[in-house]
């Protein structure tokens, strides 16, 4: 059986730690065919049956639609979560210098070439060919005679235009624990600076993991300096396409995805599989454009309108799965694992040579999973930055913590945000384990990780394992063989 990697987003939604608690929590089933690559998808109120396979995460989008219209759509993702027992995180994209076109007739509108068109932000007007109601009374003062203004879904100027998504963040943010926040149209390492200045002062928020989304050239110009300071980005090729000659994109996604993987940061490629809004199959070009882009390393697959308004949500999802598992098949690891080592060179940290051996060790015993104890997730992380071709089971211990008013147990986020990272299935230990646990601890929690291997299909008898785990204050590697 193939492990395949890659990640989808934007679909189903955790609402509490309690859920998660008992029992390990897996993205998928691996019944079918596992995928290591993400997806995240967009959601509209009722998809509530929105199916789990291979979905990871759920991603709410602030560029339109009000917090109450995301709200009721989250808690009917939280009844198909409770109902599928699966581990998913949320994102909050924030909205960027897009501004909604405000169309109640729900009813396309056709514009024509050289005719006068009106943009009003009186929103109680009807949406016509020669007059379009938009989402913000400040248009007027954000532009110049002669600034160009692209017109389809969004109208898209450029330019910031309001701080709103921060309110945003600190009211529907806050009340719903997000794990991730897209920042949009990051363009410079100072944005994402300030976002997580923002967010440290919400919290749990402070926990909340930021991508940057690179939408234009500035973005691109200053991506060295962005990925330092995110925890990970996305290549938003819609707005690039606007920025950028089309013929330049490609080229742009794959130095950013190597650039990603290098760091051990991940990597969301958008904008993949289009005609499936209202098409049962993908173009030839859109399906080889999927198998390039977990070629290239990307780790996550985000899927936009094919989900939101698309004719055939969960087709869509299941054929980007299917591609993605194929692409993987013949993902070059040898190669790409000798290019790791050589780029991070040495000396390497302690952490990261006692990873690197454990997925070379893995792959030389032919290990069919790698289980590795964590706290934070890191070490799992740099584990899955070598690309095994064995999926890696993280196992993560909750640590006890207060705030002077009530205890509670920390995982839940590291576990959630896990799910992300490509080759990553992500577990939660029971909470009555420490945080800095013994080796007899391991032992149990081992025991626990084996057997809902066994029964998921992953392992089997006369299997051999690799375990990666502290004991003390050291990082030991072991290879375990199992028994009938």
């Amino acid at each position: 059986m193939s492990f395949p990697t890659v990640s989808m987003l934007e679909c189903l939604v955790l609402d509490n730690y309690t859920l998660l608690c008992g029992f390990v929590c897996f993205p998928f089933s691996f019944d079918s065919f596992a995928l290591c690559t993400s997806i995240l998808v967009r959601l509209v109120m009722n998809q509530s049956s929105f199916p789990s396979l291979f979905v990871i995460a759920a991603r709410f989008d602030f560029s339109w639609g009000d917090p109450e219209f995301h709200q009721e759509t989250l808690e009917n993702l939280k009844v198909a979560v409770k109902k599928t027992k699966k581990l998913c995180a949320v994102m909050l994209d924030t909205g960027g210098p897009e501004l909604q076109v405000i169309n109640k007739s729900n009813h396309p509108i056709s514009l024509e070439a050289d005719t006068l068109l009106v943009l009003t932000p009186d929103v109680e007007k009807e949406a016509t060919p020669n007059l379009l109601p938009i989402n913000f009374n400040g248009l007027a003062k954000s532009v110049k005679t002669g600034d160009t203004i692209f017109i389809g879904q969004y109208l898209f100027t450029g330019k910031e235009t309001t701080s709103v998504w921060l309110e945003v963040i600190s009211t529907w943010g806050v009340r719903n624990s997000i794990d991730f926040l897209s920042l949009s149209y990051t363009r410079h390492a100072e944005d994402v600076r300030h976002a997580r200045d923002f967010l440290s002062k919400l919290g749990d928020l402070s926990q909340t993991q930021i991508f940057a989304k690179i939408e234009n050239v500035e973005g691109l110009t200053h991506l060295d300096e962005i990925l330092q300071e995110a925890d990970g980005i996305i290549f938003g090729r819609g707005n690039l396409g606007i920025d950028l000659p089309p013929e330049k994109v490609f080229l742009h996604q794959k130095v950013t995805l190597f650039k990603c993987n290098m760091a051990g940061k991940p990597a969301v490629v958008t904008r993949v599989v289009d005609t499936m809004t209202d098409n049962l199959r993908p173009t030839r070009a859109e399906a080889t454009d999927v198998a390039n882009a977990v070629l290239d390393g990307c780790d996550a697959i985000l899927l936009g309108a094919e989900t939101l308004r698309g004719l055939y949500p969960v087709e869509t999802i299941s054929v980007v799965g299917k591609i993605c598992s194929e692409a993987e098949k013949v993902f070059n690891q040898d190669f790409y694992f000798k290019k790791t080592v050589k780029h991070v060179g040495e000396p390497m940290s302690h952490l990261e040579s006692i990873a690197s051996s454990a997925v070379r060790a893995a792959i030389k015993v032919k290990a069919s999973v790698i289980i590795c104890f964590t706290s934070s997730g890191r070490a799992a992380r740099l584990i899955a930055k070598y690309r095994p071709t064995m999926p890696v089971l993280s196992v993560v211990i909750p640590q006890l913590k207060s705030n002077q008013l009530h205890w509670t147990f920390s995982g839940a986020f590291e576990a959630r945000q896990s799910l992300i990272v490509r080759g990553i299935f992500p577990m939660l230990a029971d909470p009555r384990h420490p945080a800095d646990p013994t080796n007899a601890t391991n032992e149990s929690v081992l025991k626990v990780a084996l057997d809902h291997g066994k029964a998921l299909g992953v392992i089997k008898p006369h299997d051999r394992v690799v375990v990666f785990q502290k004991v003390g204050d050291s990082s030991v590697v072991k290879i375990i063989e199992l028994e009938d």
